[in-house]
């Protein structure tokens, strides 16, 4: 029974020489995890294509801009509140001239066929062809005067300028050519007048009105350009 006892008391040392039952048992540390970093991450670039890119054409086709030309803006011209009545008023005149024109050469080729075969021409045929000829006068007047304003307001305009400006210089030359065709009458007249008077009368008054149709010719829709 000593014995049972001395072995057990031995057993009881030998226990807590080798495992203290005092001593703290350290936890284990954990490994250090990564903060995650904010810094994007690189989508991996696409290998190039093998062959050149095909752009759509045809209808749908985006429209590519050539952004190295630069576009130049149409500038604005601004005109007055008459601009569009002289030019209505040019309108007018101008096609009411084209029939007197008519009017003035059937009287005029028969002043011109009696006074060359020396017969002395009626009172009323001779007044007619006065009338006509201040007729014209007037119309050639005005025209001038509302083209001419008209001209000046828009001679900023680019925009069918050259045009603008050729016909107004025709114009003016058929105002100088009448001018002078009708200073030219008075050497064509029967009473004082000769036949080589008759002839440059005729000539000058032609060339003249030769020169005013051009000009109308040229606004009219089909050939105007601007």
């Amino acid at each position: 029974m000593f014995l049972t006892f001395a072995f057990i008391s031995a057993l009881a040392v030998a226990a807590s020489d080798t495992l203290p039952a005092s001593a703290p048992v350290a936890a284990p540390t954990p490994a250090p995890v990564a903060a995650p970093t904010s810094a994007p991450v690189a989508a991996p670039t696409p290998a190039p294509l093998a062959g050149p890119i095909e752009q759509p054409v045809g209808i749908g086709a985006p429209a590519f801009v050539d952004d190295t030309t630069p576009r130049r803006r149409r500038k604005a011209i601004e005109v007055s509140d008459a601009y569009a009545l002289r030019l209505k008023i040019h309108y007018i005149a101008s096609y009411a001239t084209i029939p007197i024109f008519a009017a003035q050469a059937v009287v005029g080729q028969q002043l011109y066929v009696a006074e060359q075969a020396g017969n002395r021409p009626s009172q009323v045929m001779r007044g007619t062809h006065d009338v006509i000829a201040v007729a014209l006068d007037g119309l050639f007047a005005v025209n001038t005067v509302t083209g001419a304003w008209n001209w000046w307001e828009t001679r900023k305009s680019e925009e069918g300028r050259t045009w603008r400006t050729l016909h107004s210089a025709l114009m003016l030359i058929a105002d100088g050519g009448f001018a002078y065709t009708t200073y030219l009458g008075q050497g064509a007249r029967y009473t004082r007048g000769s036949n080589a008077g008759r002839n440059l009368h005729k000539n000058w008054a032609i060339g003249s009105a030769s020169v005013a149709l051009a000009s109308y010719v040229m606004m009219w829709k089909p050939f105007r350009r601007d």
